[in-house]
């Protein structure tokens, strides 16, 4: 019998679950834009929270679902969730978050859940809120609908350069399309084109009314060393900001210098660390 203080969330916990992500809100984005579409009824989204409640005060929470996503966990919350978790087989492809929750979590869910594909213990978290000092490249835009099969084969050579495999490998990538065509339908994907070839791309992968996480963000090869990444991402800030949401942050990992200098470059600063499991 499960004696840790966890326990499944609900709409009667909506206004703990929502002070917890205000108080991370780049690392409780995830989360927050489910919390915002579907609410807490578990049957209504695809995943579930669940909360540690020690001392009748939800502290800490964590998504189940595609993702593991932890927010606010300190040691004891981990330890708790990984009990509750590790007593069930894995159904995440991944667990993201704040570099030490997520590398305690693994520690202590790896014997259940292990190998992982990939651990990247530190992907620097960086965030703005304001424009670049950098001219923002003026051929960068919102992509079109009727651009979703130019688009396409640049989302998947982005995927399977920073994730390892091909997003092409399940159902043949129709699930990995309907996503990139929802994120062109919300203008959320911004693109560059020289003819029907993209050359940059990125997306706005979640939107909160505090941020919108960056992801995708990705250079033909044939055109990278030529300083067009810096403004290129001046562009897609300078909109977010405009459009979206009061600040736009991403993650990255750390040993992608150069992408780490555009970032530099376009005025991101440290909001502390992610890490991501992959399996």
């Amino acid at each position: 019998m499960l004696t840790v203080p966890i326990r499944q969330l609900g709409e009667p916990e909506r206004a703990a679950v929502e002070r917890i992500l205000d108080a991370d809100p780049y690392a409780g984005a995830q989360i927050a834009e489910r919390v915002a579409a579907h609410g807490l009824n578990w049957w209504r989204s695809d995943g579930r929270i669940y909360g540690y409640e020690p001392r009748r005060q939800i502290e800490s929470i964590i998504w189940s679902g595609a993702h593991l996503v932890p927010v606010g966990a300190t040691p004891p919350a981990t330890a708790a969730f990984a009990d509750l978790l590790g007593a069930e087989p894995r159904i995440c492809s991944s667990i993201i978050g704040r570099s030490e929750a997520v590398l305690d979590l693994w520690d202590r869910l790896g014997g259940n859940w292990g190998p992982a594909r990939d651990v990247r213990p530190h992907q620097p978290l960086l965030v703005t809120d304001r424009d670049a000092a950098v001219r923002p490249d003026p051929a960068v835009r919102l992509v079109r609908s009727g651009e979703v099969d130019q688009l396409f084969p640049a989302a998947v050579a982005m995927y399977t350069e920073e994730v390892g495999v091909s997003p092409m490998q399940d159902d043949n990538g129709r699930g990995y399309r309907r996503r990139i065509a929802e994120l062109v339908k919300t203008k959320r994907a911004y693109a560059r084109f020289e003819g029907d070839l993209v050359i940059f791309k990125a997306e706005l992968a979640i939107v909160t009314r505090r941020t919108t996480q960056v992801q995708g963000v990705w250079v033909h090869p044939d055109y990278r060393g030529q300083g067009l990444g810096t403004a290129a991402m001046a562009a897609v800030v300078a909109d977010a900001l405009r459009r979206v949401a009061p600040t736009v942050s991403l993650y990255v990992n750390d040993y992608n210098t150069s992408a780490r200098r555009v970032y530099a470059n376009c005025g991101f600063i440290s909001a502390g660390s992610f890490a991501t499991v992959l399996f």
